[in-house]
């Protein structure tokens, strides 16, 4: 055999049998039984090890989540007294940023305050830090608690309460002081460098961002060497944004790592914010969350992107939103995805798989958020994180993380999608548990085995996924990590050797 390289001696998933890979021009060329042939070229004895296609995240936010590393961690907080403390705490041990009068913000991140016992609001910061500035951002990224000066450095002086929710936060977001673009391409090198090592091999990235542009700039400096399909905002839609793409269509020269993504829009808001749209009242008012599009707005988006043939993520996480996103994809034609999909009406399983719509979920929300969905989405759970009910209609999966929400770790999510009860503690509709090589499948842009002719998108384990419990999954040892067939983790034997 000529050409390309080899990776002797691995094994699939669930498989005793010993296989030879051979790796060429980025694809996997071929696949024999161990020592059946002659191996030309460089080898690598992988010992027994199993081999997954790479690991891919379906949805995260990039900058956003390199960022929040450096921001003050608010996720242990309890109540709003709590997370003021945290931030109290965090301001006593950075004394060169100045006291209660200087001018450099304080920014915490990744609070909930879905279960807190009482609500948020600025008088509650302003009284323990005065004119600092302080900005806290939601873990689900909806909403923004500030004081009076935070507020006001955000563009909303005068305020009310200092609690900005859905669009306007989004807006306001925006404001934050942001680090360099140089440090900001760094934090995102080391997290993605992180995520390697856990097998992650591409992801799409929702940054609120030109991300066409911005991926292309961090490629040319060598900084991420992996695959990346970028989402553009509805908002953003124009031939600048696109470069001419369709989805799915490569960026010239970017060695076929960089894509053209989908086109984002939001019909709701989220679970934790009480902003995502359902059918029912959240319990003691009279809201059922928030409609950013209807039919019609939604609709014309769609027409919109068909037109220069590109397809369309739609968040939508109440049960009212997915229907109305569907009614749009039906009424329309149009392809693409619903993002998180974490309540679905019965009525509205069967068709995603009827339209060819992806459920695009994060397993990883369910652990985060059961008891926030207990309290205000109470007797309809059974519908919601409907990971297994999808999979039953025939519905096409694909998972991620939304990183910042949760961690870019792809196997938290096939974690959380395998055994829910041996993370929080205790059963929790397990009836929409999935096996670990449906996980694996949708975790692996729906490829789940290695076979001949896919890309060399590979991952090397130290264990075999389908013998784990979900504590085991997350902390499964990643040997190595190839995107294109270039190794970028794993022993020096391997990296150097195996180009």
């Amino acid at each position: 055999m000529t050409g390309g390289n080899w990776l002797i001696d691995v094994r699939r998933p669930g498989a005793d049998r010993r296989l030879d890979v051979r790796i060429a021009d980025g694809v996997v060329a071929q696949i024999v039984d161990h020592d059946e042939v002659d191996h030309d070229g460089v080898r690598y004895d992988a010992g027994g090890r199993w081999l997954v296609p790479g690991l891919y995240d379906g949805h995260a936010h990039l900058t956003q989540y390199a960022i929040q590393q450096s921001r003050i961690d608010l996720s242990t907080a309890t109540s709003a007294a709590h997370a003021v403390d945290l931030v109290a705490a965090a301001a006593a041990t950075a004394p060169q940023a100045g006291g209660s009068d200087s001018d450099e913000p304080l920014i915490g991140a990744r609070f909930r305050d879905g279960l807190w016992p009482e609500p948020l609001h600025k008088d509650l910061l302003d009284r323990r830090f005065g004119r600092r500035p302080v900005i806290m951002i939601s873990a689900d990224l909806h909403c923004g608690w500030a004081n009076s000066a935070g507020i006001a450095l955000l563009g909303h002086p005068g305020h009310p309460t200092g609690v900005l929710k859905e669009e306007v936060w989004f807006e306001a977001l925006m404001r934050l002081p942001q680090p360099s673009e140089q440090r900001t391409d760094a934090l995102v090198e080391e997290v993605v460098g992180s995520a390697v090592r856990r097998g992650l091999v591409g992801l799409r990235d929702f940054e609120f961002a030109d991300n066409l542009t911005v991926w292309e700039r961090r490629q040319h400096f060598g900084r991420t060497p992996i695959r990346v399909d970028c989402a553009v905002l509805a908002p953003e839609l124009s031939d600048a944004t696109t470069r001419g793409l369709t989805s799915g269509q490569q960026l010239p020269g970017s060695d076929g790592l960089l894509t053209l993504g989908p086109v984002k829009v939001f019909v709701d808001g989220s679970l934790n914010t009480r902003t995502a749209l359902c059918h029912d009242r959240y319990p003691g008012t009279d809201g059922h969350g928030e409609t950013v599009l209807d039919h019609e707005a939604l609709s014309e988006i769609m027409r919109q992107a068909q037109r220069r043939k590109l397809i369309m993520a739609v968040h939508a996480i109440g049960d009212l939103a997915n229907t109305i996103a569907l009614d749009c994809f039906e009424r329309t034609g149009a392809g693409g995805s619903i993002e998180h999909a974490q309540l679905v009406a019965d009525d509205d399983l069967g068709r995603y798989a009827v339209l060819g719509v992806t459920a695009s979920m994060q397993p990883w929300h369910a652990i985060d958020d059961w008891q926030v969905a207990d309290r205000y989405w109470a007797g309809r759970t059974g519908r919601a994180f409907p990971f297994a009910a999808l999979v039953d209609a025939g519905a096409m999966i694909e998972f991620g993380s939304d990183a910042p929400v949760a961690p870019l770790d792809p196997w938290r999510a096939i974690a959380a999608a395998v055994d829910r009860e041996s993370i929080i503690g205790h059963p929790w509709h397990p009836e929409q548990q999935l096996s670990v090589a449906d996980a694996l499948r949708f975790s692996t842009r729906g490829r789940g085995i290695v076979r001949a002719g896919q890309p060399a998108d590979l991952v090397l384990l130290d264990a075999d996924p389908y013998t784990l419990a979900a504590p085991e999954l997350i902390t499964v040892g990643v040997h190595a990590t190839a995107v294109a067939g270039h190794w970028l983790h794993g022993p020096s034997a391997l990296v150097d050797c195996l180009p």
